[in-house]
């Protein structure tokens, strides 16, 4: 059998790395999340932000097909409009709107690689907003980007430097990057 030295192993499973939508949703907030998740370190789960964003996508669009399984996607909403597929995304808040729509595309751009067209819609329902988002040859290339970025990230051998932004008040790691 032959044997490897644990960094050919590191090295081994990197290359093999899946980019999921969670990385996409952090890597537009922050890149030490990315890099926590990456490693199954997650956000502390009573948080009360974490725990107000469970209770909105339970609460609101019963009426709703939700939290749909596919390869490694969790679609929040998926719905027929108009003979259309119509993906949904519910977040709690619109204040990070890029990490929420290249979220989304991410999800739209792997069904449409899967063959199946669909369009995408952003749900804010405390906000009581809905806002269409549209996956674009220019936003295929943002999230090529960002995917290769994200794959970078991961192959740290220790988070990025901390840096102090708005969303770290509230963020499910605050205490891990900043006890």
């Amino acid at each position: 059998m032959e044997q490897r030295t644990f960094k050919e192993k590191e090295e081994i499973s990197l290359t093999e790395i899946q980019i999921y939508a969670t990385l996409v949703w952090y890597y537009y907030i922050c890149h030490r999340q990315v890099w926590y998740m990456s490693r199954n370190i997650f956000p502390d789960q009573d948080n009360p932000h974490i725990q107000i964003g469970k209770i909105i996508s339970e609460q609101y669009y019963k009426n709703e097909k939700k939290e749909i399984f596919l390869e490694n996607m969790i679609i929040d909403i998926i719905k027929n409009e108009n003979n259309h597929l119509v993906v949904g995304e519910i977040k709690k808040t619109s204040k990070n709107i890029e990490s929420c729509e290249m979220q989304l595309c991410f999800y739209l751009n792997k069904l449409k690689n899967l063959g199946i067209e669909a369009k995408g819609v952003l749900l804010f329902p405390k906000e009581k907003k809905k806002i269409p988002v549209e996956l674009t040859d220019k936003i295929i290339k943002k999230l090529e980007d960002a995917e290769k970025e994200i794959k970078e990230i991961i192959r740290l051998p220790k988070p990025p430097i901390k840096k102090k932004i708005p969303f770290c008040k509230n963020c499910g790691y605050r205490d891990l990057c900043w006890s």
